[in-house]
């Protein structure tokens, strides 16, 4: 489980920005908590903002996060790191990345962290708290790695960790027990994007031709009343290589070269006679066919499902793409469910859709805004923490949805006078006609 996310000087935040799943004081909906021991957690929590807010950027920085760290250790001295720094200020240009999450694995706090730039780790940290005392595990400054009580798997591997390594990634390599942990729980933290989706669409596959998964996932997806009543696989059929897009977030920017086999899925629609009767099925290509929605549904609903099942967490840039606002909300209310999420799976994800404002059911402390101020450095903020002026806190009876359009929450795109700029079209349309 994720308590909380920090990032800062990385894209558009120039700042240290957290996004927290602590639950706060706040009363409403307490279904979409969960404790684990003396922490309350939020199962959900959306981001919104105006296009080029840096929603996607505070996504983008976990999934960098999970990326780089899984990835480091195949990487050679001569790499460099996926460090962007703010760039709209010039000393912000040769400083480090700053990532830090705190998680829990078996019941345990963990806290871990590090700053990057392109050509090396410039500091790594590791702490475990144990009965409302946090201790650090290791810390490294540099070069130098200074190793604690309770990490002994550290020992010995200081001087294996290259400059642009990860000293985690070692300790994992060489079969340390917490650093595994760890390294697994970053594998098995799920960044979905929710436009280039068709990667995921074999996960998905594979689910429903597993027994011990089939059942269970054909009962969600007919939670979601996609208007078909079942499904039909066919055989796999050879397909040449193809590029397809890396199940990262990054897809538009990360590409890989893969084989598979590729699988027809037919839908089966009910047919009718004149008085209302069935007569008949009749398939239909899910490719062809179906919407665009429908085949998004079908590609990311076994990540989606395979979080649920194991309890993890995903997180999902604009998941309301080409979905009926009903459908958004559908997924939401799963992962708030206490009878569909029983193991307290979580999901963190960007959205345009104002109407879950409304009708999400959606507690203040799981709703965030990200805006950018004059010097386009993205601020993060949530609406629990957000004051009126002279009004303090937003009340829980408020209307979210109608003040969000109205700016009050700010977070919107702040549009010129159209009317003004077609005139001067026109205008110029008509002296060049004269």
């Amino acid at each position: 489980m994720i308590v909380e996310f920090t990032v800062g000087n990385y894209r558009s935040f120039k700042n240290k920005v957290t996004l927290s799943l602590e639950a706060g004081t706040v009363s409403e909906f307490p279904e979409n908590t969960f404790k684990v021991k003396k922490l309350k957690l939020l199962k959900s929590a959306v981001v919104y903002g105006a296009n080029a807010s840096g929603k996607s950027n505070l996504l983008q920085a976990i999934s960098t996060m999970r990326e780089v760290l899984l990835n480091n250790f195949r990487k050679q001295s001569t790499n460099t790191l996926p460090a962007e720094p703010f760039l709209l200020e010039d000393s912000c240009a040769q400083l480090p990345c700053f990532f830090q999450l705190n998680f829990i694995i078996d019941e345990v706090l963990y806290r871990y962290g590090f700053e990057i730039t392109a050509e090396k780790v410039s500091s790594e940290w590791l702490y475990r708290k144990k009965a409302n005392i946090e201790k650090p595990l290791f810390l490294r400054e540099e070069d130098v790695i200074e190793l604690f009580p309770g990490f002994e798997e550290g020992k010995d591997l200081e001087e294996r960790t290259l400059d642009n390594g990860f000293f985690l990634a070692v300790c994992d390599a060489f079969n340390g027990a917490i650093s595994k942990k760890i390294m697994h729980w970053f594998n098995n933290l799920s960044i979905i994007s929710g436009v280039h989706h068709d990667g995921y669409r074999t996960q998905t596959l594979e689910m429903l031709e597993n027994p011990a998964t089939h059942d269970d996932l054909k009962a969600l997806i007919s939670l979601l009343d996609l208007g078909f009543e079942d499904l039909e696989l066919s055989k796999d059929t050879p397909e040449e290589p193809r590029m397809l897009q890396s199940i990262s977030m990054v897809a538009e920017k990360s590409v890989q070269y893969i084989t598979r086999s590729r699988r027809k899925i037919k839908t089966i629609h009910k047919v009718f006679d004149q008085q209302g009767l069935q007569m008949r099925e009749q398939k239909f290509d899910l490719d062809q066919m179906e919407s665009s929605g429908t085949q998004k549904i079908f590609d990311i609903i076994g990540p989606i499902f395979w979080v649920l099942k194991k309890g993890g967490i995903a997180v999902i840039d604009e998941l309301d793409a080409k979905l009926h606002p009903l459908l958004t909300r559908a997924f939401i209310r799963i992962f708030n469910s206490e009878e569909n999420n029983p193991q307290n799976a979580q999901l963190v994800f960007a959205s345009h859709d104002i109407n879950l404002l409304s009708y999400g059911h959606f507690r203040r402390d799981q709703i965030y805004f990200v805006e950018k101020d004059h010097f386009g450095a993205s601020n993060l903020y949530s609406l629990i923490e957000f004051k009126e002026v002279g009004q303090g806190k937003i009340r829980k009876d408020r209307s979210f949805e109608k003040d969000y359009i109205q700016g009050r929450y700010g977070s919107i795109p702040f549009l010129g006078d159209f009317s003004k700029l077609i005139q001067q079209w026109q205008g110029e349309e008509k002296l060049t006609a004269n």
